[in-house]
């Protein structure tokens, strides 16, 4: 998303005092002139009686009947201003104007033109970014995240501030440790991806009356599709072809889509600005008419980024006329053009014959329909389900401990030397705070960002505990001159020192990606000479979106804790403390491998094979692929308890039954294909005891992998499942998985068609492994 020119809110800072945390309220200084009174909607009876005549203001009748009535009274014109992201409605027919843009990656967002913060509703909640809520690996908090947003989302419509479409999540796959906007996906697994992608859409679109017609927000997926490089050495999104392989479109870059669209029943998809070998992706009619609506079944809208289309003709130069672009298109699927470009060009491409008005129908229809399930055009929305909800809903000590508990959820343990956290209140009388990420607040929310309830920074978490000393060693997080001798002073008098470092959005974020994964500027110096010195226990803290190489610090015994936070939402502070003194067990996992700096210094980013190639010297990418060494790899947490795992049930051997006079039955095959009818409902159980061999309540992830036989260039190891167990010192848990053979140990093959390996697979359930054999 273009979010630069829409994000220009200055603020004013009250600082107050709750529960022991110095907190920092933001407020916006032009809240009189964003505040407005009443939801904007269609069919107001009471405004114009002539509405209650039409059709498609009569919420008895089904959506496709309403929206037919509306189409067929609309003018071209009328048509072509309903293409737009500021469309334009139809005010003779008591249809509104309508802003579609607006965001919602982790809280109602402030980009976009759709919503507003004023002093009616000052703040939203501001969850962790989207990378420390997914290392959590925990699916029911995905969705308590997406209905509470949704719920402040709704309350803000009542009250003029908000729309009623909202575009995220984004699932890109995180492919690439440089990339600037890893940290809004949920990692670089395809399954962890697909769930969350599907979570977060439910929890922000189911309503709680159960109607599957309806929905309570619209979300989007994007950015649709092998999209993840946004500026790295000159190679800009705009301009960048990725040439991706049937294979690894399928089985890495589609399924979080795909799964969003089945699975999450999701209301719209956003086309991306690169193009997928050779295509503009919001012109491709393959990947929007046949994939999307065609193959998935898409019950929703198609967007596209913004501004894309122009980028297709200015940047890309994929057309001679602008005509030919917004004809390419809408006849490729695309419904709705974030920016002008359809606005401007489209009645001039129906006038020379590129595309039918029956195409444009197609689009509005789509559009509208969306609005329609939203209750748009159901008249007062204080009278529908939601239209209760106000400023009062927003921002509520529910949300905002929510907010907290998704942080410390998503802390992910990656180093504990014996005797280093947790850290007693009672004994840590001088806690020496350090770093250039110790005492921030916004960085903690990073970017598609709203204004904040309020913050707590790691600072204040930890100083409402006990007694600390701050230096920040770094005057921020580029650290050109490292400040030592002030915190190297406090670090040799303390009990304990806490070193809080990584990055921000000046050096990952959209349009800006990472040349070096090293800790930037003297960060490294600061926090070695800072160890050296330190009388006690030294915790570092990463707060980054992607990972460093931090291999110094791991191999250092004088730093005895790593942790790392991602960018852990307003509540970040408090949740940092929670963990370091043991108010929290953690049990965050990671969602990313983290490479060594020799890795991104050979391996080039636009190179989109997931699978490495020994010919080159290409390690590959993702656990699933790569070969060379890591700093630290996904799945890699600690918690402040040992769990122990034991199989209680698993099967050797599992038979996929054929037709008779199949090929494979007289002809020895290497893989069957998943689609045979025979394949389905080849089930079993894996059924794992564990246990809580420590002296701490806490939750552990299991984790259920398949390493299976090395045809088709299968991945090394995939994740086939997860799940979460809570457990208090010495109790005993059973993790069940059920697996169907034909859909989680399937893999795609070099033709981008889903097979079954037949011979061992060896399965990784938590630490133990277990061999299962698949024949006919």
């Amino acid at each position: 998303m273009v979010s630069s020119k829409n994000r220009a809110l200055s603020s004013v800072l009250l600082c107050f005092q709750i529960l022991g945390f110095i907190v920092v309220q933001i407020w916006s200084p032009s809240s009189q002139v964003l505040a407005q009174s009443s939801a904007n909607f269609a069919c107001d009876v009471a405004k114009n009686p002539e509405v209650a005549k039409y059709a498609f203001c009569d919420p008895k009748l089904d959506v496709k009947t309403r929206v037919n009535d509306l189409v067929k009274r609309l003018t071209l014109q009328e048509k072509i201003a309903n293409l737009v992201n500021n469309a334009g409605g139809a005010s003779r027919l008591g249809v509104p104007k309508y802003e579609w843009w607006s965001e919602a990656l982790h809280g109602v967002s402030y980009v976009g033109p759709g919503t507003h913060f004023s002093s009616l509703v000052p703040g939203a909640t501001s969850f962790p970014q989207v990378i420390c809520t997914a290392a959590s690996f925990n699916s029911s908090l995905f969705e308590a995240i997406g209905k509470v947003v949704s719920n402040e989302a709704r309350a803000m419509y009542n009250v003029g501030l908000a729309g009623l479409t909202y575009w995220s999540p984004n699932i890109n796959i995180y492919r690439d440790p440089r990339w600037g906007r890893g940290h809004e996906t949920p990692g670089e697994d395809p399954l962890l991806t697909s769930k969350y992608g599907a979570s977060y859409v439910k929890g922000l679109q189911e309503r709680d009356d159960g109607d599957k017609d309806r929905l309570k927000v619209g979300a989007c997926c994007k950015h649709y599709t092998a999209y993840d490089v946004d500026n790295w050495k000159g190679i800009d999104r705009y301009h960048f072809n990725a040439v991706v392989t049937k294979q690894d479109m399928d089985d890495t870059y589609q399924p979080p889509f795909k799964s969003c669209v089945i699975d999450g029943n999701v209301a719209s998809v956003m086309c991306s600005y690169n193009q997928v070998n050779g295509k503009p992706t919001c012109g491709d009619p393959d990947l929007l008419a046949g994939v999307i609506r065609g193959e998935w079944k898409l019950n929703g809208y198609i967007s596209s980024d913004c501004d894309s289309l122009d980028v297709m003709f200015n940047s890309q130069h994929y057309t001679k006329t602008p005509q030919e672009t917004a004809a390419i298109a809408i006849k490729a699927g695309l419904d709705l053009n974030c920016g002008d470009f359809l606005a401007k060009h489209t009645e001039d491409a129906v006038k020379e014959g590129l595309v039918k008005e029956a195409d444009l129908d197609n689009a509005v229809t789509n559009n509208f329909a969306t609005l329609v399930r939203l209750g748009f055009f159901d008249g007062d929305p204080s009278k529908q389900l939601y239209g209760q909800l106000g400023p009062k809903d927003v921002c509520t000590t529910a949300n905002q401990e929510l907010a907290r508990e998704a942080a410390r959820q998503g802390t992910v343990l990656l180093k504990n030397s014996p005797g280093s956290l947790p850290l007693s209140i009672k004994t840590i009388k001088s806690l020496a705070v350090i770093g250039p990420n110790a005492n921030v607040t916004k960085t903690m929310i990073a970017n598609y960002e709203g204004i904040p309830c309020k913050y707590t920074t790691p600072l204040q978490g930890l100083t409402a505990l006990v007694p600390t000393s701050y230096a920040p060693g770094c005057a921020n997080v580029a650290c050109a001159t490292a400040q030592v001798d002030a915190a190297t002073k406090i670090a040799s008098t303390a009990d304990a020192t806490v070193l809080i470092v990584g990055d921000d959005q000046s050096i990952e974020t959209e349009s800006r990606d990472r040349i070096d994964i090293t800790l930037p500027g003297q960060q490294t110096l600061l926090i070695q000479q800072v160890a050296k010195a330190s009388k006690g226990p030294v915790i570092l803290v990463i707060m980054s979106g992607g990972g460093m190489d931090v291999q110094f610090a791991k191999d250092d015994p004088k730093i005895t804790s790593i942790m790392w936070v991602g960018f852990p939402g307003e509540a970040g502070g408090a949740a940092i403390a929670d963990v370091i003194f043991g108010f929290f067990n953690p049990s965050g996992r990671l969602p990313m491998t983290w490479y060594p700096q020799s890795y991104v210094n050979k391996v080039n980013m636009t190179n989109m094979n997931m699978r490495p190639d020994p010919a080159t010297g290409y390690p590959g990418r993702t656990y699933r692929f790569y070969t060379g060494p890591t700093i630290y790899t996904f799945g890699d947490g600690l918690s402040y308890s040992e769990f122990s795992h034991h199989l209680v049930k698993a099967p050797k051997l599992v038979a996929v039954p054929l037709a008779e006079g199949h090929a494979c039955k007289s002809s020895r095959c290497k893989s069957i294909d998943a689609l045979e009818e025979s394949c389905n409902n080849v089930v079993f159980d894996i059924e794992l005891r564990v246990k809580n061999a420590g002296q701490m309540s806490g939750s552990h992830t299991v984790f259920l992998f398949s390493s299976p036989p090395a045809v088709h260039n299968a991945p090394q190891k995939h994740l086939l499942g997860f799940e979460k167990v809570h457990l208090t010192p010495q109790a005993q848990g059973v993790v069940k998985f059920n697996v169907d053979v034909c859909k989680h140990l399937s893999m795609v093959d070099e033709a981008g068609n889903r097979k079954v390996a037949l011979g061992m697979h060896v399965l990784h359930i938590g630490n133990l492994k277990s061999s299962l054999t698949i024949r006919i």
